[in-house]
């Protein structure tokens, strides 16, 4: 997937209310077209921060916009919405929040015209918030919810599947309920999960948290989430993300039932089912993980990792890409970890299964250490 500046072209002018992550970003993205983007925000500084990097000219207030994009805090973005459909009569408005039934509930309960308004949401961003934060590469590859209303025009879905389009995003249309049960599952829960396994961590023991690998810093990376934010998130769509946990709460059940059982038994006296009931809990997140999509949102790929010792000096990491790129393989994914304790990384790159080896034997005749 890649920008599209044709397809941005089709949308003629567009109006980005809340000049923050997601709306910068949007503006960015749609820089490179012939869209002619004004922007919206109650705060002037983010509002001339998002100009200055380039996302659009501030609203003159006499451009009437054919799209209008609500990037607002979710517990405003339906006033928002609806100030923008009875500001602009003409205009398709859609949102970025990550919860959609609730703003629609809250549009009908005000009465306005929902034959222009379609919801979407970009599964996209970063720990970072705020206009600096922003890159309009953003979305590319990112699933973009669409998720019009019953009363929803066929026009506007299609103006905000070509916004979608244009930035690089692939749209998916689905109803505002099954979205809201959807990200509570992929989304919202593992936030949660997150914050409460990084929680653990405020009491723990110096000597413990220095034992930290990569296994804890993958399992907590969300959990440096902004928390205003995600308690507006949380509370708006409380219902789906209650009915995730308890069946995760179940889950858990079982796996600390089984454990308490391999507790206490004794010597020669193996607890009945404990280490089944284990090794199920873990096949089974095994089978889950295996669902999700892979590269650019294609079928999930089994890969190669191939790890390699870098030093911890300028252009190590350099020369190590440079070698990658000589013997004629593309990196699909990488992680980095650092040794504790030693001026040295752990580099793990996978790739397709038929290339490995030969990246193995690449990289240790120009002299890199291959980690078993």
């Amino acid at each position: 997937m890649s920008l599209d500046p044709s397809v941005a072209a089709t949308l003629g002018p567009v109006r980005i209310v809340g000049t923050g992550l997601l709306g910068t970003s949007v503006g960015l993205g749609l820089a490179g077209g012939s869209a002619r983007v004004t922007l919206a925000d109650p705060s002037p500084t983010a509002l001339a921060l998002a100009r200055d990097l380039g996302a659009g000219a501030i609203d003159p207030g006499d451009v009437e916009p054919a799209l209008v994009v609500v990037a607002a805090p979710p517990d405003v973005t339906a006033e928002v919405v609806a100030a923008e459909l009875a500001r602009c009569p003409a205009a398709t408005v859609t949102d970025v929040a990550s919860v959609k039934a609730g703003v629609l509930r809250e549009l009908e309960h005000r009465g306005v015209d929902l034959s222009r308004y379609v919801g979407g949401h970009p599964l996209a961003g970063r720990e970072r918030s705020g206009p600096v934060a922003a890159r309009g590469d953003l979305f590319l590859g990112r699933p973009w919810a669409v998720c019009p209303g019953p009363k929803a025009g066929p026009d506007r879905v299609d103006a905000v599947r070509r916004l979608a389009l244009a930035l690089g995003a692939v749209p998916v249309t689905m109803s505002p309920d099954d979205h809201d049960e959807a990200v509570a599952l992929v989304s919202h829960v593992p936030q949660v999960a997150a914050s409460l396994v990084a929680a653990r961590l405020r009491q723990a023991p110096d000597g413990a948290v220095a034992l930290a690998g990569q296994g804890l810093r993958d399992v907590t990376r969300i959990a440096g989430s902004d928390p205003g934010l995600w308690a507006q998130i949380l509370s708006a769509n409380a219902g789906p993300v209650v009915e995730v946990l308890r069946a995760l709460r179940a889950d858990l059940d079982v796996v600390i039932g089984a454990l308490g059982a391999l507790a206490r038994e004794e010597p020669g006296q193996p607890a009945v089912g404990g280490r089944s009931a284990v090794a199920r809990a873990v096949a089974e997140g095994n089978l889950g993980r295996d669902r999700i999509p892979g590269k650019h949102g294609g079928s999930p790929t089994t890969y190669t990792v191939v790890t390699v010792l870098v030093p911890d000096t300028p252009g190590a990491l350099a020369r190590l890409f440079a070698d990658v790129g000589a013997a004629g393989v593309n990196v699909e994914e990488l992680a980095l970890e650092h040794a504790p304790g030693r001026a040295v990384g752990l580099v793990e790159m996978s790739v397709l299964p038929a290339v490995g080896e030969g990246l193995r034997a690449a990289l240790t005749a120009s002299g890199w250490q291959i980690v078993a």
